[in-house]
C-alpha cells in the first residue's frame, strides 16, 4: 500500500510539472515583468489583490502554506482541505479613501470527495453626483462603481501530505453604466513535509482572461467632418477601450511551528510573491496560540518592495465554544499600516458547525 501511494504521489507531481511545462511561455509572459519597469497600473480588477480576512493580513499576508480555513479560497485554495466541519467567514471593512469591502465565504468537507467552497467579494465606491461642465453642481443622477468577484472552489488531500485546491471565478467590474467581465482559476498544492512537519505551500491566481469595457456611457454621437457643412452632422459611435490583463499573482510559501505544546501553539509563515504588476516581495508573519482560543498575530507585508505603502501589521482573535453545542464563535482583528493613506482596520466573524 505504501509503494502504490508513493508510486501515486510521483506520478501527480510529473502530471503537475507538466502542466507548468506546457503553460511556461504563457506565464513567462505574464510574469516576465521586472526588466525595465515594474507595471504598475496595467492591469484591472485591483481588487483581487486586497486580503480578505483579519487572520491572515495580522500575519502581513503570509498564509500560502498556513495549515488553512475558509480563508485559504483566497490565498492557496489546497489549505481548505484541511477543513473537517462546515466553516463560515464574513468580513466587513472601510478600504482606504472610504471604500467598502465586504467578504463572505463558506466550506464544507465531502465525505470521501473532497472540501467544497464557495465566497463573494466585493468592493463598493459610495454613490456620488454626476457633475457637467455645464451643471457642476450635479444633473440629478449618481453614478456607482462596484467590483465583484464569485469563486466556486474545492480541495483534496491526495495523500496524509500533500493537498490540492483550485478555484473557478466570475469577476465583474462595474462603474455607473459601463462594465466588464470574465472568468479566470487559480491553482494551489500545499506539501508536508517530513522535516518537523513544516508546509511547502504554492499557488497562482487569477489566471485568466481580460477585462473590456462595455456600455451605453460609451455611446456617443459625433459630427465626422467638422471642416465640411451639408454633411451627416451627428453619427452614432462608440467608445472601445482597450483590453487589460488580471493581476496574475505566482505565490510561493513555507510554514511551520516554532513551538509546540498543549498550552501554547507559536507558528511562522513566509511568502514570495511574484506578481505581473509590480516587483517582488516577501511577506512574513507570526502566530500566537494559547490553548488554540487566543491569539496574537503580528507581520510585515511587501518587504524588499520599493515605494510600498502596506507595511506593518498587527492583531489577534478569539474562538469560543458555544455553550451545549460542537460550534464554535471565531472572531479575529488586524491592523495594518498603509503609510501615507494611514491604516486598515479588520474584523472577521466566523463560525464552525
Amino acid at each position: 500500500m505504501i509503494k502504490i501511494i508513493h508510486k501515486n504521489k510521483r506520478e501527480i507531481i510529473a502530471i503537475l510539472v507538466m502542466i507548468f511545462l506546457v503553460n511556461q511561455s504563457r506565464l513567462h509572459g505574464q510574469l516576465n515583468n521586472t526588466q525595465s519597469m515594474t507595471k504598475s497600473g496595467t492591469t484591472a480588477a485591483q481588487f483581487l489583490k486586497i486580503g480578505v480576512d483579519a487572520r491572515a493580513t495580522a500575519m502581513g499576508n503570509a498564509f500560502t502554506a498556513m495549515s488553512g480555513d475558509v480563508s485559504s479560497i483566497f490565498w492557496n485554495a489546497a489549505g481548505m482541505a484541511n477543513v473537517q466541519r462546515l466553516e463560515t467567514i464574513f468580513v466587513n471593512n472601510d478600504w482606504l479613501a472610504g471604500v467598502d469591502f465586504n467578504y463572505l465565504g463558506f466550506a464544507f468537507p465531502l465525505r470521501h470527495v473532497g472540501v467544497l467552497g464557495l465566497s463573494v467579494t466585493s468592493l463598493t465606491v459610495p454613490d456620488d453626483k454626476v457633475r457637467t461642465v455645464t451643471k457642476p453642481e450635479g444633473t440629478g443622477e449618481y453614478w456607482g462603481a462596484q467590483d465583484l468577484a464569485v469563486n466556486l472552489s474545492f480541495a483534496k488531500k491526495l495523500t496524509d501530505k500533500f493537498s490540492i485546491g483550485g478555484n473557478i471565478k466570475y469577476i465583474q467590474q462595474t462603474i455607473w453604466h459601463s462594465y466588464a467581465n470574465t472568468i479566470a482559476l487559480d491553482l494551489g498544492t500545499l506539501f508536508i513535509t517530513p522535516f518537523n512537519d513544516i508546509r511547502l505551500g504554492a499557488s497562482l491566481s487569477n489566471y485568466g482572461g481580460e477585462l473590456h469595457l462595455t456600455g451605453r456611457d460609451q455611446k456617443l454621437s459625433v459630427d465626422p467632418d467638422l471642416s465640411n457643412q451639408g454633411n451627416v452632422e451627428f453619427v452614432n459611435a462608440l467608445y472601445e477601450t482597450d483590453a487589460f490583463p488580471l493581476p496574475l499573482i505566482f505565490r510561493v510559501g513555507i510554514s511551520g511551528e516554532l513551538l509546540e505544546t498543549k498550552l501554547l501553539r507559536l507558528s511562522f509563515g513566509v511568502d514570495a510573491l511574484h506578481p505581473n504588476d509590480n516587483t517582488e516581495a516577501v511577506n512574513a508573519g507570526l502566530e500566537l496560540a494559547v490553548r488554540e482560543t487566543f491569539f496574537i498575530r503580528g507581520g510585515h507585508g511587501n518587504l524588499f518592495r520599493k515605494n510600498a505603502e502596506e507595511g506593518i501589521a498587527l492583531g489577534g482573535g478569539f474562538h469560543y465554544r458555544l455553550r451545549g453545542t460542537q460550534a464554535i464563535l471565531r472572531i479575529d482583528y488586524s491592523y495594518v499600516s498603509f503609510g501615507r493613506f494611514k491604516n486598515v482596520k479588520r474584523i472577521s466573524i466566523g463560525i464552525i458547525l
